[in-house]
């Protein structure tokens, strides 16, 4: 009879075998090419048994399948590469914007399975009420991903305000959200997620941070610090700074929208004057451009205007290069503090870039003091109008691939 193990070697064995998964299936997932077992054996430094009983399990829990081995030259059966499963977890992301609802989900390989926007102006509904129809989209998207043989194993909702770390929306004032508690809000509803143990069932964030980390991943090669600006009815920022997320003190970093570019300027919802939204924002561009009030039911008002300017409407254009210098005075602030070179306009500026990129460049240009000798790029992000909930979906299946044993448990 083999001795049972004592709690310390127990500890010891347990820690050892939770790294080991984690650091295969991390190099299988950045790896440029489908790594062999023998590949990942000497990228990480671990015996080819150890490797190949670890890609056993990661196998029979459904995270690594095998790919067909690449043609070889020379004498030898080629081996088989490893990849992420594409029928195991997946995440699931959801937005709460101003005027439109959104449902996403990624598989473990990153692609997107489900995507699906709801428009609707949510200022009138309850935080309640638009729980409810999010927790809609959540269920038909749930639905969805299990006929393509997925299990949602965490889900992340991206909010326009400032959220602290229970997932209680402090304030979102496009929203007019104060003090909302989502995650009881939506307890009353079908749950989103199977339980995966070490995996939350949800976490709520800011969207603009959720979209800026979607762009970090989107673009393995990419710049590893950068400002993400996303451009919605309000106006926020995510800030990538050596690849990690900088949110602050209690996480509301990149509140762009309220930095003050009048600063006598017009009346903002946050109480303030002069806020960049007051002239960048949706709702502030569209007036200029003479479009306020219109209903658009099936076109968003990013990708009106940007029909409008390139047929070269005047009004169109005058306001976007309003919106484009406004934008460009708080961006050039942002950097000479953080001392960043790289700007992404995501939202609804992905869009807009090509009439939004020039007058932000020549504020940029004037006002940034290192500008004549390291340029600045502004670029439109590579996700562009569905970074925020891609971002969302993405930082699950990130967070199952830095530590797989919860998920591992569970299947097995």
């Amino acid at each position: 009879m083999t001795r049972p193990a004592t709690p310390t070697s127990a500890v010891r064995q347990g820690s050892l075998r939770e790294l080991n998964l984690a650091v295969v299936l991390g190099r299988i997932a950045v790896a440029p090419r489908p790594p062999s077992r023998a590949d990942v054996a000497a990228a990480t430094g671990l015996t080819r048994a150890t490797v190949s009983a670890v890609v056993d399990d990661l196998i029979s829990g459904r995270l690594v399948t095998e790919s067909d081995p690449a043609p070889r030259t020379r004498a030898g059966r080629p081996a088989r590469g490893l990849v992420l499963a594409d029928n195991g977890p997946a995440g699931l992301g959801l937005e709460v914007n101003v005027d439109y609802l959104a449902a996403c989900v990624v598989d473990l390989a990153g692609r997107v399975r489900h995507h699906t926007v709801r428009r609707a102006d949510l200022r009138p509904a309850s935080p309640a009420d638009a729980l409810t129809r999010l927790a809609r989209l959540a269920a038909a998207a749930r639905a969805d991903a299990e006929r393509q043989g997925l299990t949602l194993a965490g889900a992340a909702l991206a909010v326009p305000g400032l959220v602290d770390a229970a997932g209680l929306v402090r304030l979102a004032p496009n929203l007019g959200w104060r003090d909302v508690a989502v995650p009881e809000l939506l307890a009353g509803h079908p749950p989103l997620v199977e339980p995966v143990p070490g995996v939350p069932p949800l976490v709520v964030e800011n969207e603009a941070n959720l979209a800026a980390l979607g762009e970090l991943h989107a673009a393995p090669d990419g710049p590893t610090s950068f400002l993400h600006v996303s451009g919605e009815v309000g106006i926020g920022a995510g800030i990538v700074l050596d690849g990690a997320l900088f949110r602050g003190v209690r996480g509301w970093s990149g509140e762009i929208g309220h930095l003050p570019v009048e600063p006598e300027g017009r009346p903002c919802r946050c109480g303030g004057r002069g806020c960049l939204e007051q002239y960048a924002g949706q709702e502030a561009v569209l007036a200029a451009a003479g479009l306020a009030g219109v209903d658009l039911p099936a076109d968003t008002a990013a990708a009106r205007l940007a029909d409008l300017a390139a047929a070269d409407d005047p009004a169109a254009r005058a306001a976007l290069a309003e919106a484009g210098r406004a934008l460009g005075v708080a961006v050039a602030g942002v950097v000479n503090l953080l001392d960043l070179d790289t700007v992404v306009l995501g939202g609804g500026y992905a869009l807009l870039a090509p009439w939004l990129r020039p007058p932000v460049l020549a504020e940029v240009s004037q006002r940034v003091l290192t500008a004549a000798w390291s340029p600045v790029t502004v670029r439109p992000s590579a996700l562009g109008p569905e970074a925020a909930v891609v971002g969302a979906a993405g930082s699950v299946v990130r967070r199952i691939v830095a530590d797989p044993v919860g998920w591992l448990g569970r299947a097995g």
